[in-house]
């Protein structure tokens, strides 16, 4: 069994529920199918991943439901229900799961940066090895990538999801706790209108 957990953050690909940020811009429709070709092809990355060390992965979605999830993505992944609560409390939940199945270390990613190499998700967890905590630090202030050796449940706590703040913030509170930190390269994420432009491989 590995000992390594690749946890991807996604949501069933609803119009007007997913990349609501991006409607203005593309449409409902556009962006759920944005939202859709984002997924597949971080998975792909993933798959990538699984090639070269051995990782199990889990998908955790919002919206849809289990069969749905299956029927999208197939056999390959496992897909689970995030919990209810904010990402920080989905996160915590997560990485509680993967722990408490012998995990020694673990990997949360999103599916909104497309620039997430399957060498830089390796790097991440090569990471985990001398350190506690693994951040790959989005061009917007957030985070595209989260790594730890066990749950640390105050790096997410009061913390203002969805603004430039989140990676500074979690900074902080690592560093107050006197937690070592590997950093990734700083990628983008897509998630608004004006993100689009970096999108070279996709059709909007």
């Amino acid at each position: 069994m590995s000992k390594e957990c690749l946890i991807v953050f996604t949501r069933y690909p609803e119009p007007g529920k997913a990349k609501t940020r991006l409607i203005p811009a593309l449409g409902t429709q556009g962006a759920a199918n944005l939202h859709r070709q984002l997924t597949e092809y971080t998975l792909s990355r993933v798959r990538e991943l699984q090639g070269e060390r051995p990782t199990s992965v889990e998908v955790y979605f919002s919206g849809g439901n289990q069969q749905l999830m299956q029927d999208w993505l197939g056999a390959d992944f496992v897909c689970k229900p995030q919990v209810d609560g904010d990402l920080g409390l989905r996160i915590v939940s997560a990485f509680d799961g993967a722990f408490s199945n012998g995990i020694e270390g673990a990997l949360i990613i999103g599916t909104d940066c497309p620039d997430l190499s399957a060498k830089i998700m390796s790097e991440a967890f090569d990471g985990l090895i001398l350190h506690d905590l693994v951040l790959g630090p989005a061009l917007d202030g957030g985070y595209y990538l989260i790594g730890l050796r066990r749950v640390f449940p105050q790096l997410f706590v009061e913390i203002p999801w969805g603004t430039s703040e989140v990676f500074a913030k979690t900074i902080a509170i690592a560093s107050s706790m006197n937690l070592s930190i590997a950093y990734l390269p700083p990628l983008a994420d897509i998630d608004r209108p004006e993100d689009l432009a970096q999108l070279k491989n996709f059709e909007l």
